[in-house]
This record gives C-alpha cells, structure tokens and sequence, in this order.
C-alpha cells in the first residue's frame, strides 16, 4: 500500500480507530476501579467523570462507522417484495428522513454544547468542561451524515463512487 493510500485509509477510519483507543481505556479503567475498589478499598475518585466521556465518544463516534459499514439494523423484507422502481423510491425517502432527523439533531446538539460553553458547566473533579463532553452528539451527526450519504451515492451511482478507499471493517471481516 503506497503512502497516500494509508494515509487516506487512515483518515477515513480515523474514527474506528479513536473509538477503539476510547473503548480499550474506558475497559481498563472500569477494571482498575474494580481492583482498586475491592482489593485496596481505595477508589479511583475521577473514575465515573472519565468512564462517562469515554461512554458518550465511543458511542457516538462508533455510529458513524457503523452507517458506513452498513452495520445498522433494518428491516426490509416489505421494501424486497415490492417492485424495484418503488423499493428505491422508499429506500431515497428514508434516506431523506434519516437526513432531517440527523440534521436536527445536530443542529439541536450545536445548541446544548454552546449552552453548556456558556454556562461554564463543568465537572465535579476533573472540572472538565461539558462542551467537551457533549461535543460527541453533534461530531456524531456529521459523520453519521457524512457516512450515510456516501454509502447512498456508492449504492446508486456505483460507476462513480466505487473506487473509494476500504475501510477496516467490511462484511463483518477485519
């Protein structure tokens, strides 16, 4: 693999590999409180504020990939009766509902990390801004649209969006 090409495989799963990092250290800092909690019952007082940030990160980052890997759960045994012609149609009408809903809710996320800016809200221990925390909804959204949208033009204009960099993940194969 040339150079650009890992550097473009990189970018583009840049948020698998941030969500895989956040998942491995919220994994072992829930296993350290534990020890320390119960074996030295002493425990790790900033544990929940961290494990809370790492919770919110990796769930939203993680559905970005998941809309670009196809991994989302549908149900389309009435969308395959129905004739081509209108199954598309359905499948473009729900792609524009899912469109409206993440649009609003960024839009709506935006609004809550600006507010929280604002009002200096922060947390107990760590006094870590609650921007930073809920900035995970809004950075979510775009990557959800961004991804959603991509998959929806490699699905219907697949002579022009075909030769598009591989993600990790594809087929459920690593």
């Amino acid at each position: 693999m040339e150079n650009r090409t890992k550097l473009t495989f990189i970018l583009v799963n840049l948020d698998l590999i941030f969500t895989g990092i956040t998942l491995v250290a919220l994994v072992l800092l829930t296993f350290a409180g534990v020890i320390m909690r119960y074996f030295f019952n002493d425990p790790i007082m900033w544990q929940e504020e961290i494990q809370i940030t790492c919770i919110l990160w990796v769930v939203f980052l993680s559905t970005g990939a998941v809309f670009r890997t196809v991994g989302h759960v549908s149900i389309e045994i009435f969308v395959d009766m129905m004739p081509k012609k209108i199954a598309r149609i359905i499948e473009l009408l729900g792609y524009l509902v899912v469109m409206v809903v993440l649009i609003y809710t960024m839009l709506r996320g935006f609004g809550l990390v600006q507010q929280l800016f604002e009002t200096e809200r922060s947390t107990n221990i760590l006094h870590v801004p609650y921007g930073l925390l809920y900035l995970s909804l809004p950075i979510g959204c775009i990557l959800m649209i961004i991804n959603y949208t991509a998959i929806t033009l490699k699905k219907y204009f697949p002579d022009r969006y075909s030769n598009k960099p591989e993600i990790i993940i594809k087929d459920g194969e690593i």
